[in-house]
């Protein structure tokens, strides 16, 4: 699944990560987060799915019905 710059920005918010947590857990590089995340560029599949991936182990779900959106379904481990 595809997720917009604002549904990525949005998770990270809901998980309080910073950018460079994201990098983190998805295995990738800031400039693609922040490259990504202002819509300057948009990330190769590959890192996509690592990004998407790193989100969906934490408990988030995307919502594309009725617009776009972001839902955490469950507590992230440790917090």
């Amino acid at each position: 699944m595809l997720i917009t710059p604002a549904q990525c920005r949005a998770a990270r918010a809901l998980l309080n990560w910073s950018q460079g947590e994201l990098v983190e857990h998805s295995n990738t590089t800031r400039k693609i987060v922040a490259n990504f995340e202002r819509g300057a560029t948009s990330p190769h599949p590959r890192n996509m799915t690592l990004i998407t991936a790193a989100f969906e182990a934490q408990g988030i779900k995307f919502l594309k019905r009725n617009g776009e959106g972001v839902l955490l379904r469950r507590k992230p481990p440790g917090r």
